[in-house]
């Protein structure tokens, strides 16, 4: 692990999602805790977005933004908000220069799968009909997200295909939950990894899908068979985190479909690190989210 990283181990919550009411109030503390983002050169707006049921949202426009992003906060589909993913959404905002839709999207177990899926897809259909009014082109909008979030990102790119949806520019696929299997070497093997590991990832699964498999890949999208089509896509994984092989997996199988991809491997680095934000390995991997969002959007 890297020795910068490893100084903060003892500083995170046992990483367990057995009782998702006090691990939400763990991560909003965790959050509040963290320095505020200086959102000087944006502004900051809470909407609704219509739909059954509306979509809380909160949008952040750069000044002379380009494209814009569907964001989507990590937490096992069971934690997290549109105020706890405040300080890392103002960042991606900042550095990518694109306004970042932060979607505060139904949880689990009170509201299994597909209710997330159905509200981000929600938001993504307003987002493509008002992008005269975000001040940005139709053409420009991404999907991206975090850990569970970045599944969510994953899927919807899924279902925009098979759906002939809005169209989305690029997929930005953090360290994404794909696979409910937790058949590859990494989701076997990591059982005592920082904040994820192998009994978490299992109880963010039953959360989300109650005691059964994926029912489509629009739950799990490892369990896709036809990857053509898709967005051009960033795929990061994290070197001591369980979802690390189908991660990479999923990148190698979209490349060999005809769909472009950059792949990052963080050595040393677990999952969910990159919110870690006084250390500089974890500056670079929000920097480096940020660049490449920012790339994809001017293409």
């Amino acid at each position: 692990m890297d020795p910068e990283l490893e100084a903060f181990i003892a500083l995170f919550p046992p990483a367990t999602l057995d009782d998702p009411v006090t691990e939400r109030a763990n991560l909003a503390k965790l959050a509040a805790s963290v320095p505020r983002p200086d959102t000087s050169e944006m502004t900051v707006e809470d909407r609704t977005v219509p739909g059954e049921p509306a979509v809380p949202v909160r949008i952040y426009r750069p000044y002379e933004a380009h494209g814009a992003v569907v964001w989507l906060h990590g937490g096992g589909w069971v934690m997290g908000d549109r105020e706890t993913e405040h300080p890392w959404a103002a960042r991606l905002a900042e550095a990518s220069g694109a306004v970042v839709i932060s979607v505060e999207y139904r949880l689990a177990p009170e509201n299994p799968f597909p209710a997330a899926l159905d509200d981000v897809y929600t938001v993504l259909n307003w987002a493509a009909v008002q992008a005269g009014e975000l001040g940005v082109s139709p053409d420009r909008i991404a999907i991206g997200g975090h850990s569970a979030g970045g599944g969510l990102a994953a899927a919807t790119a899924l279902r925009a295909r098979d759906e002939d949806g809005p169209r989305i520019c690029f997929q930005l696929l953090n360290q994404p939950g794909l696979d409910d299997r937790q058949e590859t070497w990494s989701a076997r093997r990591f059982t005592d990894t920082p904040w994820l590991n192998r009994e978490k990832a299992t109880a963010m699964w039953r959360h989300y899908l109650g005691d059964r498999p994926a029912p489509s890949p629009y739950a799990a999208p490892s369990r896709a068979t036809d990857l053509s089509g898709l967005p051009p896509a960033y795929v990061a994984a994290a070197e001591l985190c369980p979802n690390r092989d189908e991660d990479i997996e999923y990148a190698v199988r979209l490349l060999r479909a005809g769909v472009s991809v950059e792949l990052h491997h963080w050595p040393g680095t677990f999952h969910g690190s990159q919110a870690i934000l006084s250390a500089e390995v974890s500056r670079r991997q929000i920097g480096e989210l940020g660049d490449v969002l920012r790339r994809a959007l001017a293409a």
